[in-house]
């Protein structure tokens, strides 16, 4: 099993390998606009290889994607918590229960060996 991972890890390492040396030219990443960027006198711009910016993109899509899926299931993890306490006060609920109904029962017997003795 451990040959299986090592070698999926592999061809992916190979693959981004080879995707970072065929998008090895640098291109400009901006962060608005030329006109925006004009007309509020700022121009917020970086020169990157394509690579990187490909990898970023990859990487911001996956965040974003598990972060929504995180609030999605807020709900889910929430019902779950309210059922977890549930069943541990029934649990405890039910350990009190028995315990009083053996206590009882062994009261009852020492009282009715006593009534039977006089």
């Amino acid at each position: 099993m451990k040959t299986i991972r090592y070698s999926f890890w592999a061809i992916v390492g190979l693959c981004l390998i080879l995707i970072g040396l065929s998008n090895r030219t640098m291109v400009t990443v901006r962060a608005m606009p030329e006109a925006v960027g004009d007309l509020l006198g700022l121009a917020p711009d970086v020169q990157l290889p394509l690579f990187v910016v490909i990898f970023l993109g990859v990487g911001a899509g996956l965040m974003i994607g598990f972060l929504w899926e995180w609030v999605r299931e807020h709900r889910i993890r929430a019902e779950a918590r309210g059922k977890a306490r549930e069943v541990e006060s029934l649990r405890r609920e039910v350990a009190q229960l028995r315990g009083a109904a053996t206590g009882s029962a062994e009261a009852d017997d020492v009282l009715a060996l006593l009534d039977r003795s006089k």
